[in-house]
């Protein structure tokens, strides 16, 4: 029988449509599984959705200044740090301003989502390491991710939460033909995953 998997953001439009539109759903004998998972998944974005809030009320600042920013993605919540704003340029030693704004994420992953999974994502733009001793681009990236997560655990957060990855230049946002573009994708993304992030229905003959 054909699986049918639906990421977390597209099942919940799915799922809000039916359900705001009056129509009357007919769950068949063996779907209370999937019922099960609706009300989990549901749960668990009205989490990431006062976190988000929460996020950016306290962020307010931050946002504005275009340093952070806060957003709804298909893999989860997703913080991205310009790296400018953490480390000065070449380093992974976070800058002593950047912790004011890491305490502010690190107290609403404490308290609003404290049983979410955190990951920490470290990118860089595509320019050649010359001069700061690191041997590539991956090696930074994945040194300032175990930075922010170093940081996290200093503040409480259980280690086994978290997961550090660096990507190095390879998944740019923006062009790096420009310094604009590259200050872009030099970032650290601090994304809160969802225990699940997709929903897998059979379909039935009949």
């Amino acid at each position: 029988m054909p699986v049918l998997r639906i990421s977390l953001m597209c099942f919940f439009t799915l799922f809000l449509t039916i359900t705001q539109s009056g129509c009357t759903v007919i769950f068949q004998k063996g779907r209370r599984l999937e019922v099960e998972k609706i009300s989990s998944l549901k749960s668990e974005l009205n989490e990431l959705e006062r976190a988000k809030k929460e996020l950016e009320d306290r962020l307010d600042s931050e946002i504005t200044d275009k340093q952070v920013k806060v957003e709804m993605l298909e893999k989860g919540l997703v913080i991205t740090f310009v790296a400018d704003v953490l480390f000065d340029s070449g380093k992974a030693v976070l800058r002593t301003d950047s912790l004011e704004k890491l305490h502010k994420v690190s107290n609403v992953i404490q308290e609003v989502v404290p049983d979410l999974g955190i990951g920490i994502e470290g990118h860089t733009d595509n320019e050649p390491i010359k001069r700061s001793g690191w041997t590539s681009n991956w090696e930074l990236s994945s040194a300032r991710a175990l930075s922010v997560v170093h940081y996290l655990i200093e503040k409480n957060v259980r280690p086994g939460r978290l997961a550090a990855i660096g990507y190095g230049e390879y998944r740019p946002v923006a062009g790096n033909e420009l310094g604009e573009g590259r200050q872009r994708n030099r970032r650290v993304e601090i994304v809160i995953l969802p225990h699940a992030t997709k929903v897998v229905s059979e379909s039935v003959n009949q």
